[in-house]
């Protein structure tokens, strides 16, 4: 029984997070042990003795209505005196018990020192025992055979009853059947006769059977004990986790709140003095108010303006991170081709394509179907992973912009480039907001590192996969998939073409239909007319 409470409390001990705290615990339980004088969990050996209690109180008629059954049978043999004497003696001692058993039941479990109660039950069930076992005295003496037999069948019945009853705690049904078993086995051996010795033997050995059936019953209920201790205590975590994550949720979810409200703040903050910025540098740029005299002034305010817009873009790439995030980014779907978004991407991007000195390639598949998505966002997927692509190819290196059905029955877009590429390790670091490769820092453009993040986050929504391949010093090849739902399917005709039913020449309707026969041949002839005209 220890071993099996050690082995739980090693369980519990390894669940605990902090290592100080399981010590703490485990110096508790063993203070605990030595105050209440067990060798269990002191709450183990509460239940244990609670499962006594309610035990013989259920069985508070069963045990004095078999005394009864005994001594009526026993008067067959022996005086009437000492079966009722016997009787009176065994109803007194379970009367204690009964007392003894509601009294701890009343009494608060905070108060009820094990120790105490355990020994109090063990010298009550051994009067009870020794009272039981004082049947063997009733009609001592006599020669009749039945009354041997009945003597250790009643030993069996209670030996079976008491094993049912106090399995719970083993001392006391220790002390509650040894004395019945040893005054029955002293009354056989009275007889000194071979048989009666058998009867003694099996006697024993029916006693020791019973008790290792007991020990089995007392280690399932421990086990049971034990296992729903570990519930408990695993419920208790899950739940202080629970409420963890709770708070943590409504504290990110305030959190979130509140960067909404500074995004939005900000960002009408920030545009104000932009469109400000964005505007008169761009005068002064292009000089439309006159030529200006030094040349340094001009080259100023196009840094000006080149800083401006690259503030714009961050603006607008936060605040549509923001969105998706919050869930608040609507899609507006229509069909749209994939391809012509695709060119019209690469018309926008096709000057900084040719100042680098770059070979942009173009490879759509045939009769691609449209797709039912957002073209706005599928516009913005194509810019950044375009854009990413101009950024990091080096001069005079090669693009390619794929469009393709997948084998899933989806379509998809593929960006290769011949670029510096990103190490495996730091693929999932550039799929973060403002992440980017540490190689990239050395090579690329300035960037944000917001463009693949929205990508990802609006491939999504449409219901897509993102992946992103590369090898270092060789390249990178960002991949969209779209589902098999997004993409439309034109219906076939249903006529074969050139055999529609509305096409039919009116000379073939002529013959199908019967002329009407006349009278005379003009009437032949305006029965023709009219049905040439019908």
């Amino acid at each position: 029984m220890q071993s099996g409470d050690d082995i739980f409390s090693g369980q519990h001990h390894s669940r605990a997070k902090d290592p100080r705290a399981a010590v703490q615990a485990h110096i508790r339980e063993l203070r605990a042990r030595l105050s209440q004088g067990t060798v269990l969990k002191p709450e183990f050996e509460y239940e244990l003795l609670s499962m006594f209690v309610r035990n013989e109180l259920s069985a508070r008629v069963t045990i004095p209505l078999l005394a009864v059954i005994f001594s009526l049978a026993s008067m067959f043999w022996a005086p009437v005196l000492q079966a009722s004497a016997w009787l009176a003696t065994v109803i007194s001692m379970k009367f204690f018990m009964i007392a003894a058993c509601r009294k701890f039941l009343a009494q608060p479990r905070g108060e009820i020192r094990v120790d105490t109660w355990r020994n109090r039950f063990v010298w009550l069930e051994l009067g009870s025992g020794v009272a039981w076992g004082g049947m063997a005295v009733v009609g001592v003496g006599t020669a009749d055979t039945a009354s041997h037999v009945f003597m250790l069948t009643s030993l069996i019945v209670l030996l079976a009853i008491r094993m049912t009853f106090a399995s719970a705690v083993m001392s006391i049904l220790y002390v509650g059947t040894i004395p019945m078993t040893l005054a029955v086995c002293a009354r056989l051996l009275m007889q000194g006769h071979p048989f009666y010795l058998a009867m003694a033997a099996m006697a024993v050995g029916l006693h020791v059977y019973f008790i290792f059936l007991a020990k089995g019953l007392n280690s399932t209920a421990l086990a049971m004990l034990e296992f729903r201790a570990e519930k408990d205590a695993l419920v208790a975590e899950i739940e202080e986790e629970k409420s963890i994550s709770d708070e943590a949720r409504r504290r990110a979810e305030a959190a979130n709140v509140a960067k909404s409200r500074f995004l939005a703040t900000m960002s009408h903050e920030l545009r104000t003095p932009l469109n400000a910025i964005l505007g008169f540098s761009e005068v002064m740029k292009g000089e439309l108010l006159g030529p200006m005299q030094n040349e340094s002034y001009k080259g100023y305010a196009g840094n000006i303006h080149d800083s401006g817009r690259h503030l714009l873009q961050l603006i607008n790439e936060i605040l549509d991170l923001s969105r998706i995030e919050a869930g608040r980014y609507e899609l507006h779907e229509e069909p749209v081709r994939l391809c012509d978004i695709v060119e019209d991407c690469l018309r926008l991007l096709q000057l900084r394509a040719e100042s680098k000195g770059l070979h942009v390639v173009l490879d759509f598949a045939k009769g691609l179907e449209q797709i039912w998505a957002d073209e706005r966002a599928i516009r913005q997927i194509c810019l950044n992973l375009m854009s990413n692509a101009l950024k990091f190819t080096p001069r005079g290196g090669r693009i390619a912009l794929i469009v393709a059905a997948t084998p899933e029955g989806g379509q998809s877009l593929i960006v290769k480039d011949t670029g510096p590429g990103i190490p495996k390790e730091e693929i999932p670091r550039v799929m973060q907001a403002f992440g980017q490769g540490s190689l990239a820092h050395q090579t690329a453009e300035g960037g944000t590192g917001l463009g693949l993040p929205i990508v990802q986050n609006l491939v999504s929504l449409h219901g897509g996969t993102f992946e992103l391949r590369s090898e270092l010093r060789k390249g990178t090849e960002a991949v969209v998939c779209l589902p098999k739902s997004r993409v439309l399917r034109t219906m076939p005709p249903l006529q074969p073409l050139g055999q529609e039913r509305h096409r039919r020449p009116i000379a073939a309707l002529a013959r199908r239909r019967p002329l009407r026969s006349g009278p005379s041949d003009d009437g032949n002839r305006g029965g023709e007319e009219s049905t040439v005209v019908r």
